[in-house]
C-alpha cells in the first residue's frame, strides 16, 4: 500500500494512523510467514529425530558366546583363500581363549554362528584383520561357559544406557560410545537378562534420558510392554574431558527401576581419546557386577507396581476418590436402599479383565477402525492404543467383562479374523 505525504498539508495525525495501519498489516503478514516457516522447520526436525542410523544393534544376544579382539595375519594363494584361512584361525584362537577342549577345526566351525569383522585388509595373497567370533550357546555351552547358565537369572530388564558428555544427556540420539560398549558386551556370561534395544526408528523418541525421571507406572508399563521386559536398568556414564585430546575422567552409576534407584557408583580415567573405548568396555563389566550383586541380594526384583493389573489400579483410584470427595452430613433413609442392597448381594460380581489386542495399522484409518470395532463390543471398557506403529503392528488395551474369549467371539461376529486367546489377541481383516 502506497502512502503519499503532501508538503502543503501533511496532517501528521492521519499520517501516523496510516503508518500504524500499514505497519500492523505488514507485521501480520510477516508473522504468518514466520509461522509457516517455523512449521516447516519443526516438521523437518521431527522427521530428523527418527531418521538416520541412530541405534547400534547388539552383536550377540543372551544365547550367544562372543570373543572379541582376535588379530589374524594369513597368507595363501589368493586373497579369498587367505580370508577363509584367517577366519578359521580366529575360530581356533577364540575357542582356545574360552578354554575349550582340543577339537578339529571342522567341529569348532560347526558351533560358530557368525564372525564379526572389526577391521580387515585383503591383498592379492594376504589377509590381515581384527575380528570377533560368536559361538552358539546351545552347541558350545556344553564345553565352555558351563557356569554361566547355572544359578538364578533375573527377569527381563530393559537396558537404557545414558551418556552425559559436554553437559548433554543422550541415549539413542547419536551413536555414542557408551551405547556401543553395551552393544558389544557379552551378555550371555551374566545372570542378568538384559533387553538391549537397537534405538532405531521410534525407539529414539521413547527411550530418552528424560525417561529415567518419569514415575508414572502406566507409562512404564506401556514402554516395557513394547520390549517384553519386566523392569528397567539405567547405567549412567558421565564423561569430563580435561582439555581436547587430554585425559577423560568418567563417573559411572548403576540405577534401577521406575524410581531411578541408586545402586552404586565408581570413577575411572582414560589418558587419551583413543583409550576411551577400552575404559568403557571395562566399565560395562564393573556395572554388570553391580547388577549381579543387586540380583543376589534381591534388590533387582521387578517393581510390583509396574505389573499391577487394571483391577488393582481401579481399586486404588476408588480409594483415592473416596478420600478426596466431600462427605455430606445428611444420610439417605435406611429403607430406600434396602431393595438395591438385596439385589446387589444376590447378583454375582462382574469383573473386567485386561486384554491386549494386536492389529495391523497401515494407516490412521485402520487404527480408528480397529478401535471402533473393539469399543463397540458390549462389555468393552476403556479401549485405548498403548503402542502405535503406522505401517506396522499396533497394540491396544481394553478392559473386557467376560475376558478375552468373549471379546474374540464378538469380533469374529463382526467379520474379524482373531488368533490367540486369553489376555492376548491378534485381529485382522
Amino acid at each position: 500500500m502506497a502512502i503519499t505525504i503532501s508538503s502543503k498539508n501533511p496532517r501528521p495525525a492521519r499520517m501516523g494512523l496510516a503508518l500504524k495501519r500499514s505497519a500492523g498489516k505488514a507485521a501480520l503478514w510477516w508473522c504468518g510467514a514466520a509461522c509457516l516457516a517455523v512449521g516447516a522447520i519443526t516438521g523437518g526436525q521431527i522427521l530428523a529425530q527418527i531418521e538416520g542410523d541412530r541405534g547400534i544393534a547388539p552383536l550377540a544376544n543372551s544365547q550367544d558366546i562372543q570373543v572379541n579382539g582376535i588379530t589374524v595375519d594369513v597368507t595363501a594363494k589368493t586373497g579369498a583363500e587367505a580370508r577363509i584361512a584367517g577366519w578359521k584361525q580366529a575360530q581356533k584362537e577364540a575357542w582356545k581363549k574360552l578354554g575349550g577342549p582340543d577339537m578339529p577345526i571342522e567341529s569348532i566351525d560347526a558351533m560358530v554362528s557368525s564372525v564379526v569383522i572389526g577391521r580387515e585388509q585383503i591383498g592379492p595373497k594376504r589377509y590381515i584383520a581384527t575380528v570377533g567370533v560368536i559361538f552358539d550357546k546351545a552347541k558350545a555351552g556344553q564345553y565352555v561357559g558351563a557356569g554361566a547358565g547355572t544359578g538364578p537369572r533375573s527377569a527381563p530388564l530393559l537396558l537404557i544406557p545414558v551418556l552425559e558428555s559436554g553437559g548433554v544427556r543422550q541415549v539413542f540420539e547419536v551413536r555414542g560410545p557408551w551405547q556401543r560398549a553395551w552393544a558389544e558386551f557379552q551378555a550371555s556370561s551374566s545372570p542378568v537378562d538384559y533387553v538391549r534395544p537397537t534405538g532405531s526408528g521410534g525407539e529414539s523418541l521413547i527411550l530418552t534420558a528424560g525417561q529415567a525421571s518419569r514415575r508414572s507406572r502406566l507409562w512404564w508399563r506401556s514402554v516395557l510392554g513394547q520390549f517384553n521386559a519386566s523392569d528397567v536398568v539405567m547405567p549412567v556414564a558421565r564423561l569430563e574431558r580435561q582439555w581436547p585430546g587430554g585425559p577423560i575422567k568418567a563417573t559411572f552409576t548403576a540405577r534401577h527401576g521406575p524410581d531411578n534407584t541408586f545402586l552404586g557408583s565408581f570413577t575411572m580415567q582414560a589418558a587419551t581419546e583413543e583409550e576411551l573405548p577400552r575404559m568403557l568396555e571395562q566399565a560395562v563389566v564393573r556395572v554388570d557386577g553391580m547388577y549381579r550383586d543387586a540380583l543376589s541380594s534381591g534388590a533387582l526384583d521387578p517393581d510390583p507396581s509396574i505389573n499391577a493389573g487394571g483391577v488393582a489400579l481401579d481399586r486404588a483410584f476408588a480409594e483415592l476418590r473416596e478420600k478426596l470427595m466431600p462427605k455430606g452430613d445428611v444420610s439417605p433413609p435406611a429403607a430406600a436402599p434396602q431393595p438395591a442392597t438385596e439385589q446387589t448381594e444376590s447378583a454375582a460380581p462382574v469383573i473386567a479383565e485386561a486384554v491386549s489386542v494386536q492389529f495391523a495399522s497401515p494407516d490412521a484409518a485402520s487404527v480408528d477402525s480397529a478401535l471402533a470395532a473393539v469399543r463397540g463390543v458390549p462389555g468393552a471398557q476403556g479401549a485405548a492404543a498403548v503402542s502405535l506403529a503406522i505401517g506396522g503392528t499396533s497394540v491396544m488395551r481394553v478392559m473386557m467383562v467376560g475376558g478375552g474369549e468373549r471379546l474374540a467371539a464378538a469380533l469374529r461376529a463382526q467379520g474379524w479374523k482373531v488368533s490367540g486367546g486369553g489376555s492376548a489377541l491378534r485381529i485382522s481383516r
